[in-house]
């Protein structure tokens, strides 16, 4: 019986127990007790179905459900002891379990910690998929408050950092709405993937015994929307693939992106230099040496634990690849990276609500910005184009333009006429009455373009959206 003692779970082929070493560094308890909710309720299904087949009685089902639940109750409480030297948060509970109630030996029947752990993590991918989506819609719901608060401001778009062409402030929030509604429903799509039970699979090669995957699946929630059982069809792909984990990264680190590219602009506009926006005091910080500074630092660690993101989804990659089928240890290094990339973007995404919601527009430095006539050049051209000049000439003939308006050191539209329009015969007596911003705002009527009715149709639009994802 002394290899009994060595290890519980495997230790009839053992003669030693692990050196202390060895339990410190292949211990997961430490981070993969987090799953403990899940890993009780997969738990409890196998039990059902275990008894629902006739493979252990309904005395033992009930008493190892309400075992668990006890445990569960314990672990809330935070009075659970957790033991490394029992690797993981499923021997945990499985150790406990057996102490108190005899007929958990029989739990583990027909079932691996391959396939357990692998139903664990769907699990948590579908709750943690859904809060990372009602996050997002929060963030979502504070940029919509800024943009309606501020619907008539206009600030220059910009390409390469250069002014380029007005557009409503909304417009530009509005763009950032889209981003993030793309990675809400890049979350919903990783846990539709995860939506398929694993349980059954064992350790690569199912069981031989009568087990009824589907009656698991659905105690599970594994279902499609006509509520019908979803199980995976491969046991060995089940196993020892982490396509999920990958993509549900891949998400995270997407969204990490957004979200800084999101910061780069708050913390180009909250500049002296800029000054479109004042950021939120409880938000920012300042220096230990200059009084004045008011720094965006919320900004711009959404920046860099953007680069965290994507360092935890490489590391997965780096992980997965080359191993060969089914399950490799290596393996258990998945969750760490996983973990933190939810925790991280969870975070990030409740910092940028908050930081949006305490945000002021400095409306009159955002007119002043917009007040250069030469954003309209552009403009200029197409009213050209409609006198019938080819667009390329009409590019030209306006690049002659600005020049000539540089060389003088005068707005755009305060040249003489007569000096514009010997640069080219398309320019009419009315050329000038292309820079009304309000004129050329309103003429921007294309779907998804930045003028005043668009705008007010996405208003509605996304009020609609986010309100059916209350």
């Amino acid at each position: 019986m002394a290899s009994q003692k060595s290890q519980a779970t495997w230790g009839g082929r053992f003669t030693a127990a692990p050196a202390d070493l060895m339990l410190r560094f292949s211990e997961s308890v430490s981070f993969d007790r987090r799953l403990a909710p899940f890993d009780i309720a997969g738990s409890k299904a196998h039990a059902a179905m275990l008894a629902h087949v006739g493979l252990i009685t309904a005395k033992e089902r009930d008493a190892i459900h309400a075992g668990l639940d006890a445990i569960l109750g314990e672990i809330n409480a935070g009075k659970f002891v957790w033991d490394v030297k029992l690797e993981d948060v499923h021997m945990n509970i499985e150790q406990a379990l057996t102490k108190r109630v005899p007929a958990a030996a029989k739990l583990h029947t027909a079932r691996s910690r391959n396939d357990q752990v692998a139903t664990d993590m769907r699990l948590w991918f579908k709750h943690a998929c859904a809060g990372l989506g009602a996050a997002l819609r929060e963030a979502q719901r504070a940029l919509l408050a800024v943009a309606a608060a501020n619907r008539d401001v206009l600030i220059p778009g910009y390409t390469h950092l250069q002014r380029a062409q007005p557009v409503q402030l909304a417009h530009h929030l509005f763009a950032w709405l889209e981003m993030l509604e793309r990675d809400r429903t890049r979350f919903a799509e990783v846990a539709a993937r995860a939506n398929w039970c694993p349980l059954g699979s064992g350790a690569l090669a199912g069981t031989t015994l009568p087990i009824d995957r589907e009656f698991t699946a659905k105690r599970l929630g594994f279902v499609d929307a006509k509520g019908r059982p979803q199980v995976t069809q491969n046991s060995m792909d089940t196993v020892a693939d982490r396509d999920v984990f990958i993509e549900f990264a891949t998400a995270c680190a997407l969204t990490g992106v957004h979200f800084s590219r999101i910061a780069e602009d708050l913390i180009l506009w909250s500049s002296a230099e800029f000054k479109f926006v004042e950021l939120p005091d409880a938000f920012c910080t300042g220096s230990s040496l200059m009084p004045q500074k008011k720094n965006p630092d919320s900004c711009e660690l959404l920046r860099g634990k953007s680069a965290r993101l994507q360092g935890n989804l490489h590391t997965l990659l780096t992980l997965a690849k080359g191993l060969p089928l089914t399950y490799n240890r290596d393996l258990q290094e998945d969750k760490p990276p996983v973990f933190d990339s939810h925790d991280q973007t969870l975070l990030c995404t409740e910092v940028l609500a908050g930081t949006l919601a305490g945000m002021t527009v400095h409306r009159e430095r955002c007119a002043a910005a917009v007040a250069d006539p030469a954003l309209l050049a552009t403009d200029l051209a197409d009213y050209l184009v409609e006198r019938g000049v080819p667009f390329r000439e009409a590019h030209h003939a306006v690049g002659a333009v600005v020049a000539l308006a540089e060389k003088q050191g005068v707005p755009l539209n305060l040249l003489p006429t007569d000096e514009v329009r010997r640069l080219h015969a398309g320019f009419g007596p009315d050329w000038a009455g292309v820079f009304d911003l309000k004129r050329a705002a309103d003429r921007r009527r294309g779907t998804g373009m930045p003028g005043p009715a668009q705008v007010a149709k996405q208003f509605t639009r996304w009020k609609r959206v986010l309100r059916a994802g209350s």
